[in-house]
């Protein structure tokens, strides 16, 4: 009898432990650690891929990188909630139907076509060897903060602008903040300029400043093949091609659309369009404090997406001008707002709102 209560009572004990210990991965599975709970906007750093992926809700939203072969760090690619890419593949992962022009133009960037007689804005590997001293550089250098959290995550990075031969012209530091509900996703970029020992030019030029390269999706319908010229006069082809599926339309702030918002200022602009069913609007907020406030918008209906309040001469036809400087030890910052609306068709007062709350 003493042996079978001995047996019995471990066999009722191994039950207990089972039963315990269902209960307790059943807790984890609906009650997740708080931390995990909290931390819906991930930032994961991989210094060996060069890259900082941003994760959103389980989902990769973005990621800041920096390889050596496009000479500035950008984010790429950028993808609405439903995980539809809206930037561009080339010429990092072509992806069909695309165009395959003007290499420099990477998913998100920053930089600007004449500083101190420097074109950062053209550069890339597709410049050749001899023409490269006419180029700078925009070259990662550190991460100075990285934080995940619930309702933002926060990137803050050092870089330098370069000559050919490495010369710093110019520090950056820039401070990115990522959020997503639902079905908006929003960047903002606050960037500091500060004149490295010397006086930095910004000579009026139409190429800049922050910028974007649209999936083939989000440029405008278009029939008739296009030549434009960069910073150093060198011509660029632009096909025409198929518009199956090409819906884009941009529309300003002040009320203008298409491409008549080229070379026009607003506080802010919303290119809308449609890929497989999705109502896609992507828009870009100035802010106030910006030089060149409102800015002119360097927005061509091939995809380029670009906000340049220092080029106001060509954007003008020469009503303005501004040759903006920095003296040595001098800063500017910059700030804009990217958001990225999916599933409901975005009106003028939905972005209204919202740039409301950017520069309140």
């Amino acid at each position: 009898m003493k042996k079978k209560s001995k047996y019995h009572f471990l066999l009722i004990s191994l039950l207990l432990l089972m039963v315990i210990g269902i209960a307790h991965i059943s807790s984890a599975r609906t009650n997740p650690d708080p931390m995990e709970k909290e931390e819906r906007i991930q930032l994961v750093r991989n210094d060996d891929q060069k890259k900082v992926d941003v994760i959103i809700d389980g989902e990769h939203f973005t990621s800041y990188i920096y390889p050596e072969t496009i000479e500035k760090p950008v984010l790429y690619p950028i993808k609405t909630s439903k995980g539809t890419f809206i930037t561009r593949g080339y010429p990092i992962a072509n992806r069909p139907g695309e165009r395959v022009d003007h290499p420099h133009h990477v998913g998100l960037w920053l930089n600007y076509g004449d500083v101190n007689g420097l074109d950062f804005w053209n550069n890339s590997d597709a410049i050749s060897a001899e023409k490269k001293p006419n180029y700078g550089s925009i070259i990662h250098r550190e991460i100075l903060h990285i934080e995940s959290g619930k309702d933002e995550g926060i990137l803050e990075v050092a870089m330098d602008w370069v000559d050919h031969q490495g010369k710093v012209l110019l520090k950056e530091q820039t401070k990115f903040v990522f959020k997503g509900k639902g079905n908006k996703r929003s960047i903002d970029r606050i960037t500091t300029l500060t004149a490295n020992g010397q006086k930095v030019n910004f000579t009026d030029n139409k190429e800049g400043m922050l910028g974007i390269r649209m999936a083939r999706e989000l440029e405008h319908p278009s029939d008739k093949p296009e030549k434009f010229t960069d910073a150093q006069g060198n011509p660029t082809d632009v096909p025409s091609m198929n518009n199956e599926g090409v819906s884009g339309k941009y529309k300003s702030s002040e009320g203008i659309e298409g491409d008549d918002v080229w070379g026009t200022r607003a506080k802010w602009m919303n290119l809308a369009g449609t890929i497989e069913g999705e109502n896609i609007s992507v828009a870009i907020l100035d802010h106030p404090d910006n030089v060149g406030y409102p800015t002119y918008w360097h927005a061509r209906g091939y995809g380029l997406y670009a906000a340049n309040p220092l080029g106001q001469k060509a954007m003008s036809g020469g009503k303005d001008e501004l040759n903006h400087s920095l003296n040595a030890g001098e800063s500017m910052t910059f700030k804009h707002r990217i958001l990225v609306y999916s599933g409901k068709a975005v009106k003028d007062k939905d972005v209204e709102k919202d740039y409301k709350t950017f520069t309140k």
